[in-house]
């Protein structure tokens, strides 16, 4: 038997509620691998499913967590033995298919990549689903030309998961960031992560009605959308990228197509880290193991255990979680 957390939906109220309890491996999905999990994290995606209204989750019960990291201790791939270290993102694990806010997990063994030389499970946790995001942003916009020198690179929702490390990254890869917050006291935390100009949301929420603004940025990496979204684009250099990755501020955004696609020539890169090629993940990971400073991702995080997770599933949806928060599944 093993601890995890349990989320439960009362048919007759359709309200959902969570906590640990113990289970068995026969309790556990099919799967070709099955994992000692050591630490999982938390996202916005976890916060819908660990919230009242069960958000993601179509089948009850459940036990979240989008991503985790652990070691091998069944296989019946020839890819994976027991006692490798390993780490699973996207596919749908802790919506569909159960995830890391377990001792143990049972997935395919497509869904895992081997742990990278020079990482830790915890220290891949530290960067989960939002620092592989992170890192497949930075990457689509060097592919897309972007380098050191070319001008700052602005990063929305600086302090949260995607945001703090791609901040990080951006600088330790020698680029200007400039990091977005509606929070002045963030401004220490950003500028620790390598952030050189802190701005302030407002000054990208403020309705405008021009169709193009002063060319500002080189590059950036939007973890917000919507209204800010909006603004930005009408902010880019010729020619430039901006990778998209989430939409906590909504789907839409204002401005005509012609200005600053067309007349502009920018890129509007979609970033989707569920199901990313193996071959891409793999790249993202040794890339993550290799350029983002160790000690800027220890200051971006926050420990957890899994009883600790109701709430803090909570605070993320209220976007009162800075950073990555880190879960010893067996603490």
């Amino acid at each position: 038997m093993f601890n995890a957390l349990i989320v439960e939906k009362d048919e007759e109220t359709g309200k959902t509620q969570a906590g640990v309890k113990q289970i068995g491996e026969d309790d556990l999905p099919h799967g070709e691998v099955t994992v000692a999990v050591e630490y999982s994290t938390v996202n916005y995606k976890d916060g819908l499913c660990v919230g009242p209204g069960g958000g993601l989750v179509r089948h009850y019960p459940h036990v979240p967590g989008i991503d985790f990291a652990g070691t091998v201790e069944e296989s019946s791939d020839d890819r994976y033995t027991p006692g490798d270290k390993v780490v699973l993102t996207g596919w749908r694990v802790g919506e569909a298919h159960w995830g890391g806010y377990a001792q143990k997990a049972r997935v395919r063994a497509d869904w895992l990549v081997p742990l990278p030389e020079g990482l830790t499970t915890r220290q891949a946790m530290a960067v989960g689903t939002a620092g592989l995001t992170a890192m497949l942003a930075v990457q689509a916009l060097e592919d897309h030309g972007l380098a050191p020198g070319h001008g700052p690179v602005l990063v929305t929702g600086a302090a949260g998961g995607v945001g703090s490390v791609a901040t990080a990254v951006l600088a330790q890869l020698g680029h200007e960031v400039a990091a977005v917050t509606g929070r002045p006291e963030q401004a220490d935390y950003l500028e620790g992560l390598g952030a050189t100009e802190i701005v302030a949301r407002d000054e990208l929420t403020e309705v405008t009605k021009k169709p193009l603004e002063s060319e500002k940025w080189s590059g950036c990496v939007d973890a917000v959308a919507g209204a800010i979204l909006g603004r930005v684009l009408k902010q880019m250099k010729y020619g430039t990228s901006v990778a998209a990755v989430g939409l906590a501020g909504g789907p839409a955004i204002e401005g005509a197509l012609i200005t600053p696609f067309i007349l502009r020539g920018v890129n509007l890169l979609g970033i989707d880290s569920v199901m990313q090629p193996y071959d891409n993940r793999v790249r993202a990971w040794s890339r993550i193991a290799r350029d983002l400073p160790m000690e800027k991702l220890e200051a971006m995080v926050q420990p957890a255990t899994l009883s600790d997770l109701p709430t803090l599933g909570s605070d993320i949806l209220k976007g009162q979680v800075r950073g990555r928060v880190v879960v010893d599944v067996n603490a």
